[in-house]
Formats: C-alpha cells, structure tokens, sequence
C-alpha cells in the first residue's frame, strides 16, 4: 500500500518521487514512510538510490517530480537550509569538519548566534554542555578535530546535526570507519535519541546492524522501493536476497590447504616505527606471508595496522626490523619503495580509496594506471599510450564489474563500491604475488563484498599471499587461514582460523595473553 503524504504517525512522507541524471534514473516513483520516533534502515546495493532519496530529503538534489510531507505536513525543500528548518539533520560517511578548528568552533562554523564571537562561542559551548549531558555524546570541546578518533568524530557530526534543532536524523553508513565498540556506543545513543522521540534514518550496508538497531526497514534496488517491512518480519537473508535479486554466498567457504614448510614470499623482522611525536605505533613486529593463503589482521583500530600497512608496502621507512621480499632484503637505511615494490609483485589495496587509493577529479582510466603509468606497455619515450590504457581499463572494469563501464567518467561519480573494486581490479591485473589489502569492504554493499571476497580468494587459490586488514570480524572469519591480533603496536597473539571465533579474536584484541586463549580454544 503507498503510504499516505498526510499520515499523522509520519516524520517523514515521501510519495512517488522521481529523480534523474541525464538517462539514469537514480529514484524512480519512490515512495517512503518513516514512523516518529523510530529508527528506519534504508538499505540496498551501490547505485541503489538510497543516497539520492536521502539527498533530495535533505535538501541537496531536488526530485523532477513526487511530494514530501514532514510531520504530516506538505514541505518544499530547495536546498539544506530548508531542511535544518524543517528539523532534519544529515551525518554524512565522510564527514564535514575543519580539521585545524576545535570541535567547539565546528559546531559554531555556519551558525554563529552573533557576530561577537566570544559571548557567541560561551554560548554554543554552554548549550552543548547541556545537550551531551542530555545524550551522553560526551567529547572536548577543545580539541583541534585532527586529534579525535574517528568515533569522536562522528559523535560531534550528531552533536552538530541536534544543535541546529535536528529532530529527524540521517547517517549515511555510520559504522563505516568504526571499531565494533565505538559502534555499540553509537547504537546506545541511537537508541537513547529514539527514546528522546527523535526520528532516525540509517542507510548502511550492514544488514546485521539492521536487525539489531532498526524498527523498520525499505530495501531499495535500480532506484525503486522492492521491500518495506518491520525488521521483526523479515531475516538478513531475506534482506540480502532483496537487495541483489538472487541469494548472496556471504560466510566461510573452503579451508586452504596448510603451506606450511614452504618459503615465504614476504618475512618481516621486528619492525618498529614512531610517529611524529615519538609515540611507538609498531612495536618489534614479525610476520611471514605464505603462497596460497590469506592472514588476517584483526584488531581494535589505532593499534598499529595502518602503520604496518604502510611500512609493508614501503610508504613508510621503520626505525628499526628488516624486510625480505622476493630474494632482497631491506634495511631502515635502504627501505622498500612503493615503485620497487610493485616491480617485486607487491601490490596494495589502501585502508582509505578516497585519499590514498585515488585522484577522484581523474577519470576512471586514469586511476586505473595509477602507478603502473611508466610500464612499456603505457609509456613509450616519455609518451603515455592512452589506448593501451583505455584498453586494459574496459578490461578491467568487465572483469571486475566495475558499474558503469564508462572509463572517461570521473572517478568520483562512481559509487563506493565500484571506486573499490576499480583499486582493486588495478592492482590485480598485473598478476601480484603479495597482496597487502586494507579494509576491502569498507563502505560496500552486500553484492560487491561477495564479489570482493572471492577475488581474494582466487588469489589466494592461485598461490598468492594476501595480507587482510579489516576492522569487520565476519569478513576476518571468513577469509583468513590464520589470524593475526594487534594490540598496542604489537603482535598479541596468532591463531589458525579453526581455533577463531568473534570471542577468541575479541579477548586477543582486549589483551587478553594468546597464551591463555589458545587453552580456552583447545
């Protein structure tokens, strides 16, 4: 049944709404109901349309056709000074602070209550201190933004968001950047601001957030609502099955045979590194990366898997430890290079696509020669072979199913997931030998995490080492042959993935001693 624009029960009313983008129809006779006072999960793949619906709510695109009620009431939203009018507030995944100002002034930036700014920001600062007592989104107001984790982060986005009177609240996959127990602390507050009679809409890719923390949920796919039912109703496999049109093979698949006793085609000896400021990040690391097989790195985030990434993949130099990497060896003094690495079969997959995997105003077939744009095959006497490019990018993007096959388009017009499995296909196609991948499916609908997990898998198969940093201990689970715990810059524990359960790794990651969790396993 097409909720009615005028429901009295409804935050928001959202009747037939249509949205084009030259031919895409991105929302296509949308129709959506949000109940007051409850927390409504809008999911779907990427290029569904959710985030489109959600920025025609919010004031940045404008539907070609369709109506809006909020609170029951017709509203015309031109653009998102409407909507913080209307009590609609919007966290976004990347979110939109100034990272040199403090997290008080951030707040204050656009909303300043009199050009005076010291009684202005006296204000703003009292205010906030009552509404964090009131949520419990407790942060420092003056911290420099640079300083926080990310969970503070997004903690003031949501303070920002009800300062400005926001009733109705739209995050845009919250839990993309952060650990499972600044996670569980977002769903606390989530749930207190529900209780508050405030109105949540969580787009995510995570279905089991869904049935955790929503009372409602619209799938939607090629920019039309197929699903809306009450979580209760329905199963995370039925909502994966909606999302993609078919069933999704998510979870552990075969066992890779053991390579122990052969050589490693990767061995690092204790590494460590410092910061800037002299913290110790890596703590006299050791690891090997085997052919034919997958080692996960698990842990809380900022406890040295970033760094070591980096280090690995010689984007940064260790103060102290070696390196061997096909037959060389590498010392602080004369450390890997990105450009050596590559030409030694060592590619990486970077944690962050947006600042470290892509130039998003280039093109997509400029991005997917980034880095290998000095081959023979892409240069020849100073000149870049643009066809040849172009060429191994179509291929690129039909092997991968990286949507739309459009090579000329830029790179960030293209969702999420299809700039991840652009990287992703870039840095296979030359047939590496060691894979360093970080947070593969961060930010990815259901449909391309399936895809992104077995292609790691056949590079696994194919006799490949892949290293798996990833922050999601399903994905950990269900990839890895053995895993590897960091805790503090160090290496707190291993276990082979039969001896692995979210408890096991959980207590690791606590740090819990390996040697008291391997009893409690056997």
């Amino acid at each position: 049944m097409e909720p009615s624009a005028t429901a009295p029960a409804s935050a928001v009313a959202m009747t037939r709404i249509c949205k084009r983008f030259g031919e895409l129809r991105a929302n296509d006779e949308v129709s959506l109901r949000v109940e007051r006072g409850s927390i409504h999960g809008i999911v779907g793949e990427n290029g569904a349309g959710k985030s489109t619906l959600m920025s025609i709510l919010y004031g940045f695109y404008q539907a070609d056709s369709g109506e809006i009620a909020i609170n029951g009431r017709p509203a015309r939203i031109r653009h998102s000074h409407d909507a913080i009018a209307l009590g609609i507030g919007m966290v976004h995944q990347h979110f939109m602070l100034v990272e040199t100002f403090t997290a008080l002034d951030n707040v204050l930036l656009g909303a300043e209550p009199s050009w005076r700014l010291g009684p202005a920001r006296q204000r703003v600062r009292t205010e906030l201190e009552a509404l964090m007592r009131d949520t419990g989104l407790q942060l420092n107001l003056d911290a420099i933004i640079e300083t926080l984790p990310v969970g503070e982060r997004q903690r003031l986005e949501i303070l920002k968001a009800l300062y400005r009177g926001a009733r109705i609240l739209i995050l845009d996959e919250p839990t993309a950047v952060l650990t499972p127990a600044e996670t569980d602390t977002l769903f606390g507050t989530l749930r207190q601001l529900r209780e508050r009679g405030s109105t949540v809409l969580l787009i995510t890719h995570k279905l089991k957030e869904i049935a955790a923390l929503c009372d409602r949920v619209t799938v939607m796919r090629s920019g039309k609502v197929v699903l809306d039912t009450r979580t209760a109703d329905t199963t995370i496999d039925g909502l994966a099955e909606a999302m993609v049109g078919r069933r999704v093979q998510l979870g552990r698949r075969e066992v890779a045979a053991s390579p122990a006793g052969t050589a490693p085609l990767l061995q690092a000896q204790g590494l460590t590194w410092r910061d800037a400021q002299g913290v110790v990040r890596l703590n006299d690391v050791s690891l090997a990366l085997r052919p034919g097989e997958i080692v996960g790195i698990a842990g809380v985030s900022g406890n040295g898997q970033s760094e070591l990434l980096d280090v690995l993949a010689g984007l940064s130099a260790p103060m102290a430890g070696h390196l061997q990497l096909a037959g060389e060896r590498f010392e602080p003094a004369r450390w890997l290079t990105p450009a050596r690495a590559r030409r030694l079969k060592l590619a990486h997959v970077p944690e962050d696509r947006h600042r470290r995997g892509l130039v998003l105003p280039l093109a997509a077939w400029e991005n997917a020669v980034l880095g290998y744009h000095r081959l023979a095959r892409y240069a020849r006497r100073g000149l870049a072979r643009r066809v040849a490019m172009r060429e191994d990018t179509v291929r690129m993007m039909e092997d991968y199913d990286v949507r739309p096959r459009a090579p000329m388009l830029r790179s960030a017009k293209f969702s999420g997931g299809n700039q991840q499995k652009l990287v992703l296909a870039r840095e296979a196609l030359h047939q590496p030998q060691v894979l360093l991948v970080g947070q593969p499916t961060r930010g990815v609908d259901i449909g391309a995490i399936e895809f992104i997990h077995e292609r790691l898998r056949a590079m696994r198969n194919a006799g490949g080492a892949v290293l798996l940093v990833s922050s999601e201990l399903d994905e950990i689970l269900a990839l890895a042959d053995r895993v590897l715990v960091m805790n503090a810059g160090r290496i707190a524990g291993e276990l082979p993935i039969a001896d692995c359960s979210e408890a096991a790794l959980g207590r690791l990651m606590a740090g819990v001693a390996a040697g008291a969790v391997a009893k409690e396993a056997a």
